[in-house]
């Protein structure tokens, strides 16, 4: 075998003018390139990024970038003109300078998401599978008419397994059930663990599955990080807690540490439209049921239901992150698992600090991805110079995504402070206006502190390798 290939390699090199070809070859292949990712119109940091990774791989990059690369949806969004008029907006008894502060925000989220300002009543925060996992089983089991979920991870262990049950359960009842997985993260779940669901009558569809057809870019890179859970249209769940025992403390002590919210009210509307859009989308089966739309009770506190991803050019979870941090007056804690912050997500961070907000950054101290690790130390140095105090978690995996901005706003769900979240998979959270449950977000953070260690600006000096490691892993921040 040797052999035979280099006597190849010799036939090509005697080729003549074979230098001239391969560099006519490499040029086409790069104006190709180019082209095809400057035409996509992303921010050029991104842009430059992608096209110097992959003129170092000839024709390979095509490849990649076919399977890898950014790419918009384009699908067909439902209707809301009813939707929105049975979303009653919220009613708001809030100091006036703040009332202020929240119109420019639901002004800006209705602009960026199609949907009106709403009201959640009874919101609960939930922390980690401990308290999420019961509550979840117990709104599913007094389910009359509908269940709907969404997972981005929905494990075959002991926690998949018990929910699939309850699930099977309220089908066999006369339940209609509705399971959105998606089709990368929720790969393990096989056809046969979830073939009693079905013959009970349970409906399962697929975000995204992996599939290659001729001529036809794969969705490989954009995934649904959602996690929905609608109950009789009238209890809402969303969040970051995955269906997975490595989200349970009680089984897994190393569980990863994370945040849901529970809520009623007419906030679930928005959870209930944003499930049905995605189901449309993946299961192809239009759902025409007055009964999916209950009349819920008004009143309540005021909460912006925030659904984003690549078939939207507006990025609304970015967005209403970057201008909650702009109208933060006294503080504005965040915590998340990925920190790889664009221009605008970071301006926004040291701006606040700057201007004497206190601004602390909560994440883990060893994430599950390196690379995404040694990019968010990259950025600590611009940090600190503004006066951003940053804390990192020890114990194991701080999952939970939230950011808490003066005494009375809560934003968390299901995106990371990150390019991907912002940008490239579909992501849902919810901000809620209301001292209650910043307060309950507060006692989580100081929950963390005693376990987390703050990393200061004169830090020992890490050694040349490690600082060499997260500047390359920095200028992938684009692309992670």
């Amino acid at each position: 075998m040797p052999d035979a290939l280099a006597q190849l390699w010799n036939r090509i090199a005697d080729i003549p003018h074979i230098g001239l070809y391969v560099s006519i070859a490499w040029f086409a292949y790069l104006v190709l390139l180019a082209g095809w990712i400057v035409l996509q119109k992303r921010e050029p940091a991104a842009t430059l990024s992608w096209v110097l990774s992959l003129a170092a791989l000839p024709y390979l990059g095509f490849v990649i970038y076919f399977l890898l690369g950014p790419q918009r949806i384009r699908r067909q969004r439902m209707k809301r003109i009813r939707a929105r008029s049975r979303l009653g907006r919220a009613e708001v008894s809030l100091a006036r300078d703040r009332l202020d502060e929240c119109v420019k925000l639901s002004l800006l989220a209705r602009a960026s998401t199609g949907l009106e300002p709403s009201a959640a009543l009874r919101p609960t925060l939930l922390e980690n599978g401990a308290q999420t996992f019961p509550a979840l089983l117990d709104a599913i089991a007094a389910a009359t008419h509908h269940i709907h979920l969404a997972y981005y991870i929905f494990e075959p262990d002991r926690t998949g397994t018990a929910l699939r049950d309850a699930l099977i359960e309220r089908a066999r009842a006369g339940v209609r059930v509705r399971l959105l997985l998606d089709g990368v993260g929720s790969g393990r779940a096989s056809n046969r663990f979830l073939k009693p669901l079905k013959e009970a009558g349970g409906e399962v569809a697929w975000f995204h599955p992996f599939r290659v057809r001729l001529l036809r870019r794969p969705k490989i890179n954009l995934r649904s990080h959602r996690k929905i859970v609608v109950v009789d249209g009238r209890i809402g769940f969303t969040g970051g807690i995955n269906i997975t025992d490595d989200q349970d403390e009680r089984i897994n002590p190393a569980a990863y540490r994370d945040l849901h919210l529970r809520f009623e009210g007419e906030a679930v509307r928005g959870l209930q439209l944003t499930f049905l859009e995605d189901w449309v989308y993946a299961a192809r089966v239009a759902l025409r049921d007055a009964r999916l739309w209950p009349e819920l009770p008004t009143g309540g506190v005021p909460a912006l239901i925030l659904p984003s991803g690549p078939d939207s050019p507006w990025e609304s979870i970015h967005r209403l992150h970057v201008e909650a941090l702009h109208q933060a007056e006294q503080r504005a804690w965040l915590m998340t698992p990925y920190f790889v912050p664009g221009e605008a997500a970071r301006f926004a961070i040291t701006s606040a600090a700057l201007r004497g907000v206190d601004v602390r950054v909560l994440v883990p101290r060893r994430s599950d991805s390196r690379i995404v690790t040694a990019a968010a130390r990259s950025y600590y140095d611009e940090l600190f110079a503004a006066g951003v105090r940053v804390f990192e978690y020890r114990p194991g995996m701080l999952h939970s995504k939230a950011l808490l901005v003066d005494h009375d706003i809560a934003l968390l769900g299901s995106a990371n402070f990150d390019n991907r979240s912002f940008r490239v998979n579909f992501e849902l959270s919810v901000l809620i206006h209301d001292t209650g449950i910043a307060s309950a977000l507060e006692r989580v953070w100081d929950g963390y502190m005693p376990d987390s260690v703050e990393i200061h600006a004169d830090r020992r000096r890490a050694p040349w390798w490690r600082r060499l490691a997260e500047a390359f892993a920095r200028l992938l921040s684009p692309l992670l």
